[in-house]
């Protein structure tokens, strides 16, 4: 028998649908509910990327932290049976805590008793923009629609601490910067079967750049998604100052410099235009540091765990992943990648994070398939 008793949240007036808010108004599996944030240093000695997600229909929560610094990536995962508070954005070690909503919030990460020199951290992400709405995000295969997708994301700067092996690293206003991004909808999650459109309708190719940059003054954001054949069917570029965003800056282009033999990427040129006289501008992007996002952090095509799989209560992981040999990682070369990033703009530096994953065809990159990498 079902318990459907009325939650905390039923008390407040955020009801869209006539349903409790312990339920969506969908009831498809892939249903998922969860956020992002990157914390990094200005020269790419440290990258931390932590996480949760809620799968109501799944009755799963999850929630990871990953830390590159140098070869070595460590990370935590953990996954619980969800329960009815949905303000409680805990799991395991790992718990999220709003004190601002859209403006301030405590990231922490409590060691193993069994491991007190494992990660752990407790961060202050403070926002310094407005939250940005990004495109309506759709996606089919075939008749099948499979990711769906509300998000904004958002820039500030950090405060706090971070331990790992013994060591610890004061995290510092100006040296430090922030992002964040906060999604919800419908993405797969793995358990299910491909069927008839899996089949006969295999992917032939997918071309990704999400960037959200600070600078001092103003942050800008660029994110576009290509089918093999170049089609744009994602697209923004938005500049925000003042607290309010102010430009779309027209059609991006990115030309993606690789290291020869891969398709990771060292540097790239995003090619803006300013609406007003179509003059170009140019944010130029320095990779400083990785974090493969299927390393780790649990998205596909990860091996170890993904998102919303169910591993029973109370479950949690640690470990270290040596990321010196890519060829101990093979799946991660078809998984996006996080890379924190100088970048300049108009001869303002700025840093932020240069997500990419371009996997299979795409013509306009001269990537012929699956197995095709950079000269």
């Amino acid at each position: 028998m079902s318990d459907d008793r009325p939650v905390a949240l039923d008390e407040y007036p955020v009801h869209q649908v006539p349903l409790s808010m312990k339920h969506v108004a969908t009831g498809d599996r892939n249903a998922y509910d969860r956020c992002i944030f990157h914390v990094f240093d200005h020269q790419g000695r440290a990258l931390l990327i932590a996480g949760l997600g809620v799968y109501p229909n799944l009755g799963v929560i999850d929630a990871y932290a990953t830390l590159r610094r140098g070869h070595l990536l460590h990370a935590v995962r953990a996954s619980d049976a969800l329960g009815d508070d949905r303000t409680e954005l805990a799991v395991g070690p790992l718990r999220i805590r709003v004190e601002r909503p859209l403006k301030e919030f405590v990231l922490s990460c409590s060691a193993a008793p069994d491991d007190p020199d494992g990660l752990s951290y407790e961060i202050t992400w403070t926002a310094d923009f407005p939250a940005l709405w990004e495109p309506h995000h759709l996606q089919r295969h075939g008749g099948r629609l499979t990711l769906e997708g509300r998000r904004f994301v958002q820039a500030g700067h950090c405060e706090g601490w971070i331990r790992q092996g013994g060591e610890e690293t004061r995290l510092t206003p100006g040296r430090w910067t922030g992002t964040r991004d906060r999604s919800w909808g419908v993405r797969p999650v793995p358990g299910e079967e491909g069927g008839r459109y899996a089949e006969e309708r295999p992917a032939e190719g997918f071309h990704w750049v999400w960037c959200p940059v600070r600078f001092e003054d103003r942050f800008l954001m660029v994110v576009l998604q290509e089918d093999a054949d170049g089609h744009r069917v994602l697209n923004d570029a938005t500049l925000v100052r003042d607290g309010r965003r102010d430009l779309q800056l027209g059609w991006p282009q990115a030309d993606i410099t690789y290291r020869s033999g891969t398709r990771r990427p060292t540097s790239a040129v995003i090619h803006l235009t300013r609406p007003r006289d179509r003059a170009p501008l140019r944010l130029d992007v320095e990779v400083l540091t990785s974090s493969p996002l299927a390393v780790g952090a649990g998205y596909p095509p990860a091996e170890d765990w993904q998102h919303g799989t169910w591993r029973g209560r109370g479950w949690t992981d640690r470990r270290t992943y040596d990321l010196s040999d890519p060829a101990a990682h093979p799946r991660a070369a078809y998984g996006v990648v996080d890379h924190a990033a100088r970048c300049t703009l108009d001869g303002r530096v700025g840093h932020g994070i240069f997500e990419h994953g371009s996997f299979g065809r795409h013509d306009p990159s001269g990537f012929t398939g699956f197995d095709s990498v950079a000269p």
